[in-house]
């Protein structure tokens, strides 16, 4: 299970794009969303196969796509799938209800996706340099079953919690072909 706070990863893309832009000097394409899925996937444990991943993207609804993916529609995207050599991706999207705000339903859904017995790897995509809600995230996480191999993301290594972290920016510089030797000092 992929959990996105997908209005935040697609601010941390546009961020990079910008600044790679200048940095390497080259024009910088919109992230391959399945690229960015796999890689997601692969830091998280997931291993060639033939396993299903669901992968769900939470989002403002005033914001009906992902400006700086491809594809990045959100009703484009919801409800399909794609099969590669990682298994087959169930991609849905959901938008923040006004009733419970886009930061309870995040939370919310991770704690639903923990409590299921299934469920063998989550790997959570939230909106980390906001301190409140990765500490809601921590909290949440605390609960979840042990047999459970979470991995959370973010830009910067974060204090404690019974889960892996990796580097967001990793699978983001990949999806978005921005290749180690372009920025590498000479």
């Amino acid at each position: 299970m992929i959990l996105v706070d997908a209005d935040y990863v697609d601010k941390v893309a546009f961020n990079l794009i910008v600044n790679f832009e200048r940095m390497i000097g080259r024009r910088i394409p919109q992230a391959d969303f399945a690229k960015w899925i796999d890689c997601v996937s692969l830091d998280g444990g997931i291993r060639e196969g033939e396993q299903e991943t669901q992968v769900i993207l939470l989002h403002d609804k005033q914001k009906e796509a992902m400006d700086n993916f491809t594809p990045g529609n959100y009703e484009e995207l919801n409800g399909k799938a794609f099969k590669d050599q990682l298994g087959e991706f169930l991609i849905n999207a959901y938008p923040a209800e006004d009733i419970v705000g886009s930061e309870q339903q995040f939370i919310d859904t991770l704690q639903l996706v923990c409590s299921q017995k299934e469920t063998k790897r989550v790997m959570v995509i939230p909106n980390a340099e906001d301190l409140n809600i990765y500490n809601k995230v921590r909290e949440a996480l605390r609960k979840a079953d042990d047999d459970k191999r979470i991995t959370v993301f973010a830009m910067q290594p974060m204090t404690g919690g019974n889960f892996q972290q990796e580097i967001l920016g990793y699978s983001l510089m990949a999806a978005l072909g921005i290749r180690s030797e372009e920025i590498q000092a000479p």
